[in-house]
């Protein structure tokens, strides 16, 4: 991963995104890491993956609620419950 200070990355922005075609450029202000620049299909890969693991949970979660009794009565009878 590349590393660039905040004014680095600003007096050299061009550079920075030729940079993050090929690898993560890290920005750092105050010698603390502050953010990472990405490409635009890095950036659609990791939102992909990140879709098709909250798919995954959430079907694990619906198989775990129905072997548990879950079921369309119950969840109607939970969600009109006012108590």
């Amino acid at each position: 991963m590349k590393i660039m200070t905040a004014l680095e990355a600003k007096n050299r922005f061009g550079e920075v995104m030729e940079a993050a075609q090929r690898q993560p450029v890290s920005i750092t202000r105050n010698g603390r890491p502050s953010v990472v620049v990405i490409s635009a299909e890095s950036y659609a890969r990791q939102q992909g993956m990140a879709r098709q693991r909250m798919r995954q949970a959430m079907q694990r979660a619906g198989e775990h609620a129905a072997a548990h009794g879950m079921n369309e009565d119950v969840l109607g009878e939970l969600l009109a419950d006012e108590s």
